[in-house]
């Protein structure tokens, strides 16, 4: 079993300053050669973010790894989606899944949606479906890169290209932290990176079927996911 690579504090502050405002193949690129491209790997969510990195990870390295998470109530389009990305490029994208017997006892004890009842049972849904398959996906990484961008949600605001992931021990890397919606599907055309069709119904941000709904023209972006709660609690506990 393979040592986790060490960064001091001192190392991440010197790293942030030389990252800030650097594009995001540099950001990228700058993971892949610090870590070495099997030790770091994009925890994707088939967004249209997520996709842009995986077309851009895959460029740079031939050895990239992306991993997903199958919560189990996914929409379709999301599954179409990944298997049109995993025949584009020719990579096997790894999919995690959470533990039957935890699901079977939540869904048995609260009902199929128990989220809706209140924000403790939602953040329990989400913790059993995905913080914990990826909690444990990450225990075998040094470094993890996400799609998050700071123009996102109130609660993306600070976001740095690199930060200390003190949850899960490791590295967190956001090569996208200063892209806006607009570049993001710039990039899309541009390179033909396969995205999700929900995108073209109104679903800017997509997450598991019964927690994402379509939003209004000139609604925030993230306004379609658990919608029935104030923005301040919209975080699935991945990325506290």
């Amino acid at each position: 079993m393979s040592t986790k690579k060490r960064i001091s504090r001192e190392e991440i502050a010197k790293y942030q300053e030389l990252l800030e405002g650097k594009a995001a193949e540099d950001i990228i690129r700058w993971a892949v050669d610090f870590f070495g491209p099997t030790r770091i790997a994009l925890a994707s969510s088939l967004s249209a973010e997520d996709q842009v990195i995986t077309d851009m990870l895959v460029s740079i390295t031939p050895e990239a790894k992306v991993f997903t998470l199958d919560t189990g109530r996914l929409f379709q389009e999301t599954y179409d989606v990944l298997e049109r990305t995993r025949l584009k490029y020719k990579i096997n994208i790894e999919v995690c899944f959470p533990d039957t017997a935890a699901v079977e006892e939540m869904v048995n004890e609260k009902g199929p949606n128990l989220f809706y009842y209140s924000v403790e049972n939602r953040k329990q849904c989400c913790s059993i479906r995905k913080v914990q398959p990826l909690r444990k996906k990450l225990s075998s990484l040094d470094g993890w890169v996400c799609g998050l961008k700071r123009e996102q949600s109130v609660t993306r605001s600070d976001l740095q290209a690199i930060e200390w992931d003190g949850n899960n021990g490791l590295l967190k890397i956001n090569p996208l932290i200063h892209w806006n919606e607009q570049q993001v599907w710039d990039y899309i055309k541009k390179n033909d990176v396969p995205y999700n069709f929900l995108h073209d119904r109104g679903f800017p941000s997509i997450g598991c079927a019964p927690c994402t709904r379509a939003v209004k023209p000139g609604e925030d972006i993230r306004s379609g996911r658990w919608w029935w709660e104030l923005p301040e609690y919209k975080e699935c506990g991945l990325h506290k």
